[in-house]
């Protein structure tokens, strides 16, 4: 039957059940180095140093210690390498992106008035918190009789077949559709097995609630590609004070957004003795955006001309956020219309994210103006992300599993400058531990850096080299097909910034 290519909309009640999972909180809760050429070749250790634009982001007292207005701008090229082990294949990819990363001026106001504040500073910055391009692949043979339908049989177990069966004439992207806004996600899951034929009922029975596979038991082939893009950044608004001659003190006003997008793709192929389904393709895709608002307030005191330390504290970030799906499914067996279901794009109801806050303590010590030395330490705990509304029944569930998987996680930073003549030579480490009480679902990560600048006088140009490696097991689903990707990644980065007086 001839069939119209349309756009439907589904729109899902409140009441149905939720796509998010404990991984979209992590995602949004985590920061990486990013900023200005100087912040990073000393890895971010900025807390008790001040007088950079990407230091204010970190610590809000650090536009007072600007001596004049400033501002500065930067650009970076990300390199990210992942290598891939799932069973007996390997593999690896590479790719590259450049960005605009970085820009914002502090406006430095000073007081001869005799009043002990004796300087008010002023800035407003944009600063990326998060790069989100990510793209792997894995390939290989699952030789743990795990197939997709342990996902289609886990979402199906409990669902009346009446419930995801088709209606006289109905068409099969219509059904899907309509399902989502009734039922939800899970009847959805239910629906794409049963339609592909990789899933049939016990009895014939609109009735019925339990399913078996068409597949038989033994090995499978899997080719599993996962790709994303996207970023989340901060626009900061800030206040900063000089008191006395060593006392500095700000606040940030933050307003967060996220853009990202991921798609997913398995193919599974099988030569089981008694498998009616030999193949069958899995796609996925999600687009999320949000905006959210965190602040800071911050300090930094000179206890001597050379020593001085800083106190942040980074309350939670409250994001609101608004998610679309679209999925696709085929199979040796599935009558060809069911790719018309691709066309269905699932908008969710806005939920709200809180991520944890965070603590940071700094120390830094000042060799004149021949170099320094900086070391940062801070603190989050991650099992106090939440979902919300917490009264929500799945979300209570995600935030209760959040509690007892993740965990309190320290971030270690040092960083050094030397300066001779116009030159400045650089370089930094970090140690940030995993926020997984497991520390193998996501590794710690280390990452060091190496900077070169140059002073003009009134302009400062900079380059910075970093990289960073972590690892990660990561399940091809949460649900059913849960055997792990190994994968070790290693993020790279070339930043250029330009900075000057105003």
């Amino acid at each position: 039957m001839k069939k119209l290519h349309l756009l439907f909309i589904g729109m899902l009640s409140m009441s149905t059940v939720y796509a998010q999972d404990i991984s979209d909180a992590l995602r949004f809760s985590q920061n990486e180095i990013q900023g200005t050429a100087r912040f990073r070749a000393l890895s971010g250790a900025f807390g008790a140093l001040g007088g950079d634009m990407s230091a204010v982001s970190l610590n809000p007292a650090g536009s007072a210690v600007f001596a004049q207005s400033h501002a500065s701008f930067t650009a970076s090229n990300t390199d990210i390498q992942n290598n891939t082990n799932y069973f007996n294949g390997l593999g690896a990819t590479n790719e590259s992106h450049f960005d605009i990363s970085q820009g914002g001026a502090a406006f430095v106001f000073a007081n001869n008035s005799g009043s002990p504040w004796k300087k008010l500073a002023l800035s407003v910055a944009y600063d990326q918190t998060n790069n989100f391009n990510d793209n792997w692949y894995a390939r290989g043979t699952n030789t743990n009789n795990q197939s997709i339908d342990l996902y289609f049989l886990n979402y199906a177990d409990g669902i009346r077949l009446g419930d995801i069966s088709l209606l006289d004439g109905e068409f099969i992207e219509d059904a899907y559709r309509d399902i989502g806004e009734v039922f939800g996600f899970a009847h959805q899951q239910a629906f794409l097995g049963y339609q592909s034929f990789i899933l049939e009922p016990d009895a014939d029975d609109d009735d019925n609630t339990t399913y078996f596979s068409n597949l038989d038991n033994g090995t499978f082939d899997h080719d599993y590609t996962y790709a994303a893009t996207g970023y989340n950044g901060k626009v900061t608004f800030n206040l900063a004070a000089q008191y006395e001659d060593n006392l500095y003190v700000g606040l940030n006003l933050n307003s967060h957004f996220i853009d990202y997008q991921r798609s997913t793709l398995l193919l599974e192929d099988n030569a089981n003795t008694n498998s009616l389904i030999t193949q069958i393709d899995f796609g996925n895709t999600l687009s999320t955006r949000g905006n959210g608002f965190s602040f800071q307030l911050g300090g930094i005191m000179k206890l001597s001309p050379e020593f001085r330390v800083g106190l942040t504290y980074d309350s939670p970030t409250w994001f609101t956020i608004e998610e679309e799906t679209t999925q696709f499914i085929d199979t040796n067996l599935a009558d060809p219309d069911i790719t018309f279901i691709a066309d269905i794009v699932n908008i969710y109801p806005r939920y709200r994210l809180q991520t944890p806050a965070k603590v940071t303590g700094s120390l830094a010590y000042v060799f004149a103006n021949q170099g320094l030395i900086s070391f940062d330490y801070s603190k989050k705990d991650y099992g106090k992300t939440k979902f919300k509304p917490t009264s929500d029944a799945y979300f209570a569930d995600q935030n209760e599993i959040m509690s007892n998987v993740f965990t309190d996680a320290s971030t270690y930073r040092i960083g050094g400058e030397y300066k001779h003549k116009q030159f400045s030579f650089r370089g930094g480490y970090r140690f940030e531990e995993s926020p997984y009480a497991d520390g193998v679902t996501v590794g710690d990560l280390n990452g060091f850096s190496l900077g070169i600048g140059y002073n003009f006088g009134n302009t400062k140009l900079d380059i910075t080299y970093d990289e960073a490696e972590r690892s990660f097991e990561r399940p091809l689903y949460n649900v059913g097909l849960t055997d792990a990707v190994s994968i070790d990644r290693k993020n790279s980065n070339i930043t250029l910034s330009l900075s000057f007086n105003i």
